[in-house]
């Protein structure tokens, strides 16, 4: 008689990588921005990866990434919306407007006076709130589908913005307000040092916060030495990022003109870098912000809940429809802030500011992670496919890829993104 006692199975050794139980999705996404950094840098002959290309990449981005938080929690919410760029051409013009003749004809502000860009932006921020309530109100309320809403929104604003300017670029723009556009508002190398240190010891303490808490809890944690390498990766690479900005240098012929600005002749040999731009400033903290209440808060545990399933959310006791008028009020005061950064890049309001972001935000969306059977999504997955999104378009760019190729490239990508996800998600169970 054979003995059928059974036998413990002994634990299966987990690789580098599962140690470190990092996301193997986003983990493909880091992977493929790498490789496509590398490979535009190679076509480039290195003209890619400078500093100055990699501080012009990130101000571009900032635009699209604002925007980008709100449509991950749009998507959540198996919603979406069509109309961001539209919404963001209609702020823009409504704080060109207030800048350049309401506050200077009606209040006698003259450009330049202290007032001016809080209250263009105060101004602006309300504008893009309440049409974005407008949209929540009409899906959450009225059961129009939000595709139909948004589709028309993009038709409605972005020719309002049209008739607000009568068809012209308005600028120049306050040169305060011009501080949150890139080049024109920068911390210089000193304090972006410091908010580098800052930022990397707030991330290696959330590291070893998160391990704590879930020590406490009785939940099982990393290795000891996986905690310290994520640690380092962090830290390393926020304040590699820090040195790269730094590493950009003020053109000399600018300096000059700063410092005749005030009377002085420029020193012989004098040079400074730019530093951390206050319009990655302003995504770093809108990010950090989203993040807490995607996690943190009742508001994005009603949001997820919602988006995994309606019925039983509403059946919980939810507002549903109140919850859809918040999530796209949100989304119209994001698109506000993304014309700001927008309109002060650019110095002035154009007509054709915001064309096609609604593709550019949708794919950040999608490609950073958020599923469009909604439930699932990440604020630093859309950072990062909004990243890999204008580096694809920048490297296109710089290779010589005329403009309509790099649309239909980035179409193309948006889908393949959108297959690979429903495959990753069958495998993983998820779908």
């Amino acid at each position: 008689m054979t003995d059928t006692t059974s036998q413990p199975i002994p634990p299966q050794r987990k690789s580098f990588f599962q140690q470190l139980e990092l996301d193997t999705r986003l983990l493909g996404m880091v992977g493929a921005f790498i490789i496509l950094c590398l490979g535009f840098d190679f076509v480039t002959e290195g003209r890619f990866l400078t500093p100055r290309n990699i501080f012009n990449l990130t101000i571009q981005t900032v635009s699209v990434a604002i925007m980008a938080c709100g449509m991950v929690f749009i998507i959540v919410t198996r919603h979406i919306d069509l109309s961001v760029g539209a919404l963001l051409a209609t702020c823009s013009a409504i704080m060109a407007m207030v800048q350049t003749a309401f506050l200077p004809d009606v209040l006698g502000l003259d450009l330049g006076s202290p007032l001016i860009a809080p209250i263009a932006i105060v101004v602006g921020i309300a504008a893009g709130t309440a049409i974005g309530a407008f949209h929540g109100w009409l899906v959450g309320y009225l059961t129009i589908p939000a595709f139909i809403v948004t589709l028309g929104g993009l038709l409605i604003w972005r020719n309002v913005g049209w008739f607000l300017t009568r068809g012209q670029t308005i600028g120049p723009l306050d040169s305060n307000f011009q501080v949150f556009g890139g080049t024109n508002g920068t911390l210089g190398p000193t304090v972006s040092w410091v908010l580098g240190a800052i930022f990397a010891a707030a991330a290696v303490f959330g590291i070893w916060n998160a391990r704590r808490a879930k020590s406490a809890h009785g939940f099982p944690v990393k290795p000891v030495w996986a905690e310290m390498v994520l640690s380092v990766v962090s830290a390393g690479a926020i304040l590699g990022f820090i040195a790269t900005l730094n590493a950009y240098q003020v053109p000399q012929g600018r300096l000059r003109r700063i410092f005749e600005a005030r009377g002085e002749t420029l020193p012989e040999g004098y040079s400074i870098g730019y530093g951390l731009p206050v319009s990655v400033l302003l995504l770093i903290v809108i990010a950090v912000l989203m993040t807490v209440v995607a996690r943190r808060t009742r508001f994005g545990r009603y949001i997820f809940a919602t988006g995994g399933n309606p019925d039983a959310a509403e059946l919980s006791g939810i507002n549903t429809r109140m919850l859809t008028v918040k999530i796209f009020a949100l989304m119209g005061a994001l698109c506000a802030i993304s014309a700001i950064v927008a309109s002060a890049r650019l110095t002035n309001h154009t007509n054709d500011i915001g064309t096609l972001d609604e593709l550019r935000v949708i794919a950040a969306a999608v490609i950073g992670g958020t599923a469009l059977a909604g439930g699932v999504g990440t604020i630093h997955g859309a950072i990062l496919g909004a990243l890999i999104m204008q580096s694809l378009q920048s490297g296109m760019a710089m290779v010589g890829v005329d403009a309509p190729y790099q649309n239909i490239v980035v179409g193309a990508v948006l889908v393949l993104a959108v297959l690979i996800d429903i495959q990753y998600r069958k495998r993983t169970g998820d779908a």
